[in-house]
C-alpha cells in the first residue's frame, strides 16, 4: 500500500484495488473507506508510520458497501475501537444482514470488472459489530463539520463527504479519475447509471478545491472546475 500526503491533514492510502483516506484533526483522525479484506492491519501500520496510533481513529466512514471499500472496516474497527458509519440504505449490506445488489454492468465494463476482481482478496469479510446509519445532510464531528451528501446510483446508499471549511470533497465511487489520462469521469460498475449521473452533477455544484475519489488520482486544486467540466460532458438524463 502507498501512503501519499495530499495536504498536511490528509493522506491517501492506495491499495491494489481502490483507495481510502485519512483525515487528521489535532487529537483524532477519521478514516474514509477501509479497503478490502485484510486491509485493517495495513492501515494500522500506516498510522504508526505517520506518528499516530490506530486508537486515534475515532470513526470509519464508508462511502458504500462494496468490498473494496468496506471489506477492511471490521478488522480495523477491532484494532482501533473506531465507530463504523454508512448510509442507512447500505448499512444492512455492510453488516452482512443481506446480500448487496450487484451492479448493472454495461458491456464494456465486464472485462474491466473481471480484471479488477483478480486483484481482490477472496473470502467473506468479517462484519462490523455495529454500523451507525447516516443520512443526507448529517454533519459529522470532524474537520470543523463534515457534511454527508447522499449520492445514489453507484449503490442506493452511496454517500460523499464534503468539508466546507476545508474545501475537500470525498466522492466515493460516484466520481473517478481515468487510469489512462487522469480525466475526471463518472464512476463505473453502477446499480443505476442515470441516477449516478444526477449525483455526479450534484457533487459538481459543491465548492471543492480538493476532490478525493475512490479510484484514480485526486484533484488537488480547483477541483470544482474539473468536476463541472466533466459534468458538462456527461449530461444527467433524469
Amino acid at each position: 500500500m502507498d501512503v501519499i500526503e495530499l495536504l498536511p491533514r490528509l493522506h491517501l492510502l492506495r491499495f491494489p484495488v481502490g483507495q481510502a483516506y485519512l483525515w487528521h484533526d489535532d487529537t483524532e483522525s477519521t478514516l474514509i473507506d477501509a479497503g478490502s479484506i485484510g486491509a485493517g492491519r495495513t492501515i494500522a501500520d500506516a498510522l504508526t508510520a505517520l506518528g499516530r496510533a490506530p486508537r486515534d481513529v475515532r470513526r470509519i466512514v464508508l462511502t458504500h458497501f462494496h468490498e473494496d471499500h468496506a471489506g477492511g472496516a471490521a478488522e480495523f474497527a477491532a484494532l482501533s475501537g473506531a465507530e463504523v458509519l454508512a448510509h442507512d440504505l447500505d448499512a444492512p449490506f455492510v453488516r452482512g444482514e443481506l446480500p448487496g445488489p450487484p451492479p448493472q454492468f454495461e458491456d464494456w465494463e465486464l472485462p474491466i470488472h473481471a480484471e479488477v476482481s483478480r486483484h481482490l482478496p477472496q473470502g467473506e469479510p468479517v462484519r462490523p459489530r455495529s454500523v451507525t446509519p447516516v443520512s443526507d445532510g448529517d454533519v459529522l464531528d470532524f474537520a470543523g463539520g463534515a457534511r454527508v451528501v447522499h449520492a445514489p446510483g453507484h449503490t442506493d446508499g452511496s454517500i460523499a463527504l464534503f468539508l466546507p471549511g476545508e474545501g475537500v470533497l470525498f466522492t466515493g465511487d460516484t466520481v473517478a479519475a481515468s487510469p489512462v489520462d487522469g480525466a475526471v469521469m463518472p464512476g463505473v460498475f453502477n446499480l443505476d447509471r442515470p441516477q449516478l449521473l444526477g449525483s455526479f452533477h450534484r457533487l459538481a455544484t459543491l465548492d471543492s478545491d480538493v476532490a478525493c475519489f475512490g479510484h484514480g488520482d485526486p484533484v488537488v486544486g480547483r477541483a470544482a472546475a474539473a468536476l463541472r467540466k466533466a459534468a458538462d460532458s456527461h449530461p444527467a438524463t433524469g
